[in-house]
């Protein structure tokens, strides 16, 4: 029996069944590299689905593990220590918001979030102003998978297993403005957004959607709340996608690439939603712990000096100039689209883009399919126009051999991400 054989025995005995995996058994990796343990490597285009930022054994992360490894890894939010406001300051000056909680995980960011926002309508309630407790959230979002995440996440087979789920939540047709007018009043506390959705097919807010959230929000004191735990920390090739809109949100959560791998989320808010917490309110065991907050300083530190906002923004308009190119020679590709490095390709069938992505993995490339249609690309910001290329070539070749039988098979665009 072979080692991974032994841990897939050992899972199934022991582990819930949650996840299907591939069965490939990781065992270490370098820079854009994931290897097995029979020491062949893949390219990863998924980055852990998003996380891994600087991608794998990167010196700066290796460095700040070790050093505050050795000092302190865990004491509590009790005591105070290096760097919770160190990190705080570099994230509140690269976003534009005031304050900061840090937490573990993005659903739990996002879930610190809707606490925020109905803590922040009670007070404004106790000042004398007329707000409701509502969400409004968008059709095919994805939020996470605690109670609250999953009750403002929009696909109904996140929800229905464990209804009922959190109430209160109204979804709204995605970039359609007059569905969010008629839906909106002063019962609602906020409105929940991505700037770009990431598991509902990597699809970006219009202009026009993304200012009218904000100026009815702005009306009545409601809050307008931006999920860029996926989108967020560089990945577009801004620190938030919002910040290519040109508005400013009232809450944001990151998560997925603020440690470089290890487990840490944020919520970032202004002064003005910052005044409805007080101490006690909210609070976390291991959010913020000294070792996350060393690495996440390393990273930031380590995407500025290496410049890694522009070179997202640049090996991200080859990625996608790449695809287009690919898309004129095979129809079944119908779409393009993302920022930065945040890319999305979608096909006309969910059979192809299900085989498309096995496919890729028998040539050592990892993908992923989201939206049932979508080809999702999230590498990480180290990415070359090689390693593009590279992928580039696997994908022409897989739709060269397949997409000829799939070819006028167009599958209807299925709602929600996976």
């Amino acid at each position: 029996m072979t080692r991974l054989d032994q841990i897939k025995a050992a899972e199934c005995k022991l582990l819930l069944s949650t996840y299907e995996r591939n069965p490939i058994l990781f065992v270490g990796g370098e820079g854009v590299h994931i290897i097995d343990e029979q020491g062949e490597r893949y390219l990863d285009l998924l980055s852990g689905i998003g996380v891994n930022a600087l991608g794998y054994s990167h010196p700066a992360i290796v460095e700040a593990i070790a050093k505050q490894s050795r000092a302190l890894i865990h004491t509590s939010n009790l005591f105070f220590h290096e760097g919770q406001a160190e990190l705080a300051m570099r994230l509140t000056e690269r976003t534009g918001l005031d304050r900061v909680f840090f937490a573990n995980t993005g659903t739990e960011a996002w879930e610190g979030a809707l606490k925020l926002a109905r803590a922040h309508a009670g007070l404004l309630r106790s000042e004398g102003k007329t707000i409701g407790t509502k969400f409004l959230a968008l059709e095919q979002s994805f939020h996470g998978r605690t109670f609250g995440s999953v009750a403002t996440t929009y696909k109904a087979k996140y929800r229905e297993p464990f209804d009922p789920v959190m109430p209160g939540v109204e979804f709204v047709r995605f970039n359609d403005v007059a569905d969010l007018r008629a839906k909106f009043s002063n019962e609602v506390c906020a409105i929940l957004v991505e700037a770009i959705q990431g598991e509902g097919g990597v699809r970006p807010l219009t202009q026009d959607f993304f200012a009218e959230a904000r100026a009815l929000a702005s009306s009545t004191g409601a809050l307008l709340v931006v999920d860029e735990i996926q989108a967020g920390m560089g990945r577009t090739g801004k620190w938030c996608a919002y910040q290519h809109y040109g508005i400013q949100p009232d809450v944001t959560t990151l998560a997925k690439p603020l440690a470089g791998g290890l487990p840490l989320g944020a919520i970032l808010c202004t002064e003005e939603a910052a005044r409805a917490i007080r101490a006690g309110m909210h609070g976390t065991t291991f959010g913020g712990g000294p070792l996350a907050c060393a690495v996440g300083i390393a990273v930031i530190d380590t995407m500025e000096k290496q410049g890694l906002l522009a070179h997202a923004t640049e090996v991200g308009d080859y990625f996608q100039s790449q695809l287009r190119a690919l898309a004129t020679r095979h129809e079944v590709i119908i779409d393009v689209r993302g920022k930065g490095l945040m890319i999305a390709a979608e096909l006309d069938s969910a059979e192809l883009a299900k085989l498309t992505v096995a496919e890729m993995l028998k040539r050592h490339i990892l993908i992923n399919c989201t939206s049932e249609t979508v080809l999702r690309f999230l590498p990480p910001y180290i990415l070359e126009r090689t390693h593009v290329d590279t992928g580039i070539a696997a994908l022409d070749e897989i739709f060269t051999e397949h997409g000829a039988a799939f070819s006028g098979t167009h599958t209807a665009y299925a709602a929600g991400g996976n």
